[in-house]
């Protein structure tokens, strides 16, 4: 079985003409869940918009290798073809659009059984949205578990989710916890997972709820810190990133030291 989902190597990306992400690298595993952590600002959803294939942004250095395909020059629809899949922070609403005839789309392209559509969307309370136009008037939560009903049912190998947990309310921050769960495979054994993912996440709420392999700190359009994601999640917490990156970096220079 191959081993690796995703390799970002030396990935540099412009915005605009602006440099943005400079020499990253990451390394995701089949079956790992990422958490990666950073301040406003700071590149986390230019990571994932670029991941993705969005246009708009520009990689001008290092490559982007998933499942083994580099992907670094091909579009958005042939990473979704190839198994990615991403929600995003705010999605637009789409009028004239219906959730199901959404749905029953991507149901029909992944040889999904239409009644799949409304077990999802009863589990995640979404049933009485399935008529209505896409993300039109639904609140913060309800954008949020109508993107996670849209992969569900998409269920790609490698899932990007841009703070999930922004715009919930306490009441439902569980349930959609709990489709991330499904949807990542975190629900299983470690040896039976096929998933991979990358939650972003500001406030590290969302981990009371899923749970990760490791955590990354972006800072600065640079990746700062790895590690255990509920230690890097507490000194950010008591530091603030800053703090955190500091501490990361002494850390680092006293291994090397001792060496």
């Amino acid at each position: 079985m191959e081993e690796d989902m995703l390799r970002v190597v030396n990935l540099g990306v412009r915005v605009a003409g602006k440099k943005v992400l400079e020499n990253i690298n990451l390394y995701i595993k089949r079956g790992e869940t990422l958490a990666l952590f950073g301040p406003n600002g700071s590149g986390k959803s230019t990571l994932m918009n670029t991941l993705i294939g969005n246009p708009n942004y520009q990689v001008y250095d290092g490559r982007i290798i998933f499942k083994g395909v580099d992907i670094t020059d091909k579009d958005a629809d042939f990473r979704a073809n190839l198994g990615m899949g991403i929600a995003f922070q705010t999605p637009p609403a789409i009028s004239g659009v219906k959730l199901i005839d959404v749905l029953r789309k991507i149901a029909e392209k992944r040889g999904v059984p239409e009644e799949k559509i409304y077990e999802y969307a009863e589990f995640l309370n979404m049933t009485d949205f399935l008529g209505r136009e896409i993300n039109k008037g639904f609140s913060g939560g309800e954008v949020k578990r109508s993107e996670l009903l849209q992969l569900l049912v998409m269920n790609p190998d490698f899932v990007m989710l841009d703070e999930p947990d922004s715009g919930v309310d306490i009441e439902n921050v569980a349930l959609v916890g709990e489709a991330i769960s499904k949807l990542l495979e975190r629900d299983r054994s470690k040896e039976e997972r096929r998933k991979s993912g990358v939650i972003i996440t500001h406030t590290g709420n969302i981990l009371d709820y899923v749970d990760a392999d490791y955590g990354v700190i972006l800072y600065k359009g640079r990746l700062a810190c790895i590690g255990n994601p509920y230690e890097i999640l507490e000194d950010v917490r008591k530091y603030g990133y800053e703090g955190c990156v500091k501490k990361c970096l002494r850390e680092f220079q006293n291994l090397n030291q001792r060496k």
